[in-house]
């Protein structure tokens, strides 16, 4: 299990994208948004588990969420669906946002397409994931 600093997290979260300060992880420590660090040779490091954590709270924030609504949610989570949450944080990211379109399909399904893609084959997407999942509604 590895072990990290503070400033590696931030580091490591800023490789992949993401618009994190120092200070930031050191305040989301302190006010518990991710769990209490381990004890690692007689050191406090952030592991794994930390990083999914701060990626899922990055990725959730994008979206609008308090800090609180976050910790609340992420506390009733399993692992599993937190690091889930957080390998959808590159989607987030002001450079893809910009060049995507994401469209709903129902309360299951959406569907992001490069803004490159020609309007009709997007809307030949749309209308056959739709019956897709139509059909599969009807069983």
């Amino acid at each position: 299990m590895p072990g990290y600093t503070a400033k590696q997290i931030t580091e490591l979260l800023q490789r992949e994208g993401a618009d994190i300060h120092l200070r930031t992880v050191r305040y989301y420590t302190q006010i518990g948004m991710v769990p209490p660090l381990e004890t690692v040779e007689n050191k406090r490091v952030y592991t794994d588990n930390h990083l999914a954590h701060f990626r899922a709270i990055l990725t959730l924030s994008k979206t609008g969420e308090t800090l609180a609504s976050i910790r609340k949610k992420l506390q009733a989570l399993s692992m599993d669906e937190i690091k889930k949450i957080g390998k959808q944080m590159t989607l987030y990211q002001s450079e893809n946002l910009i060049t995507r379109e994401t469209t709903k399909i129902n309360d299951d399904a959406f569907i992001t397409l490069s803004s490159n893609v020609p309007e009709q084959m997007k809307q030949e997407i749309v209308d056959s994931v739709s019956r897709i999942m139509k059909k599969n509604g009807e069983r």
